[in-house]
């Protein structure tokens, strides 16, 4: 009887031009879509940061103090205990920056998991690309990061490190790391809408990437000796990887005599953007398209 009942309702709908309100559009028009709401993502992810930490004495100044507390940490374990500042020219730089930059990536993946959950009365109320919703995440990590690189570039400067045309390569740097950020933003999203339990492992996902991206150390400096102990491979992976590749983008146009560093050990800058491209694209076209395939089943249940 409910089958029934059901068939002749989609029958009296489609007989009357009606359609499902939360049914995919087409890809061209769903991107449109989004385009047209970049004020409402920009906005919303403006009231989010001013949000989040209202609450707090200190507000948003947590979003530059927490980096900047978790590199002190990290330069006395891998810096002091560890000697790393031996072996590194200007390791106090070289750390914070690769602590910043992962940073940006790992609270998008964060935000991104939460993206959907979080708002599902807003999903369930309103009609909207639910893209929207990532891409406001990533933007306010954004936003929190362009603070942090005033602090970082004051932090670069105090010590000792010069201002080079290379700092102008900052610029397209961030911005292939923001796309690939929403690519994998919009991918996590998905997963983090069906599968609840994502949450709970994105920690110890993001936190063995933090560990295998070259924050606290070269990885080539690292893997010099590798090839000779059949490992070549996982040294190339190590290298490529995205986290690693955006972080050694930022420091080489940061650091001034960094690129020197990389190729003392045969490591072609010019292959690093190559690679930061490619991770780009492929994560915005793969985590747009894998989003969009399920946008009208996000907020049901």
């Amino acid at each position: 009887m409910n089958g029934r009942s059901s068939v002749s309702l989609a029958e009296f709908a489609a007989r009357h031009g009606l359609k499902q309100s939360a049914a995919r559009p087409p890809l061209r028009k769903y991107i449109n879509d989004v385009w047209q709401r970049r004020t409402f993502i920009w906005n919303f992810a403006t009231a989010k940061t001013q949000s989040m930490y209202s609450g707090s004495r200190l507000g948003q100044v947590w979003q530059v103090l927490t980096p900047i507390l978790n590199a002190g940490v990290y330069y006395l374990i891998f810096g002091i205990l560890m000697g790393q500042r031996k072996d590194i020219p200007n390791y106090t730089a070289f750390l914070i920056t690769g602590v910043f930059v992962f940073t940006f990536t790992q609270r998008s993946l964060t935000a991104g998991a939460r993206s959907i959950g979080n708002n599902l009365s807003l999903i369930r109320a309103l009609h909207f690309p639910r893209a929207s919703l990532p891409f406001a995440h990533v933007i306010m990590e954004l936003q929190q990061l362009l603070v942090s690189m005033v602090v970082l570039v004051v932090i670069v400067l105090m010590t000792g490190e010069p201002v080079t045309w290379h700092w102008l390569l900052l610029l397209p740097a961030l911005a292939l790391q923001l796309v690939f950020n929403i690519g994998i933003s919009l991918a996590i999203a998905r997963l983090g809408a069906f599968v609840r339990d994502i949450q709970q492992l994105l920690p110890f996902i993001t936190r063995t990437w933090l560990y295998t991206s070259g924050v606290f150390f070269m990885i080539p400096q690292r893997t010099q000796s590798w090839d000779d102990k059949g490992y070549g491979w996982l040294a190339d992976i190590l290298a490529i990887n995205p986290g690693s590749v955006f972080i050694e983008l930022i420091r080489t146009s940061l650091l001034a005599d960094y690129d020197k560093s990389l190729a003392t050990y045969n490591q072609d800058v010019g292959l690093l953007w190559v690679y930061a491209i490619g991770w780009s694209l492929i994560a915005i076209v793969g985590g747009f398209w894998y989003f969009y395939r399920a946008e009208e089943r996000y907020g049901r249940g």
